[in-house]
């Protein structure tokens, strides 16, 4: 489980990428690198890291589900994601 402060961290930039957004695209459109710098280091995009949704987990993050890959598992498991079982040949 992740420390709810870093949980905290990414939401906060996760806001401040979204209210910065718009500036952020006519500042690039315009060519103005130097006002591009004045932004925030938090309001670009790729400052954001991906965490699981349950469990806050930053590495083994599943894209298409948004959980890790142990929550996943649990989950899969325990019959809670539809069409998807465990795989045996």
């Amino acid at each position: 489980m992740a420390k709810e402060s870093m949980k905290a961290r990414e939401r906060k930039r996760q806001k401040m990428v979204e209210k910065y957004a718009a500036k952020r695209a006519a500042l690039k459109a315009a060519g103005d690198y130097e006002g591009l710098q004045k932004l925030p280091k938090n309001a670009s995009p790729v400052r954001l890291h991906n965490r699981c949704q349950l469990s806050g987990r930053p590495k083994g993050y599943m894209r298409q589900f948004g959980i890790s890959r142990i929550n996943f598992r649990e989950m899969a498991l325990a019959g809670l994601i539809p069409g998807v079982k465990k795989a045996s040949w």
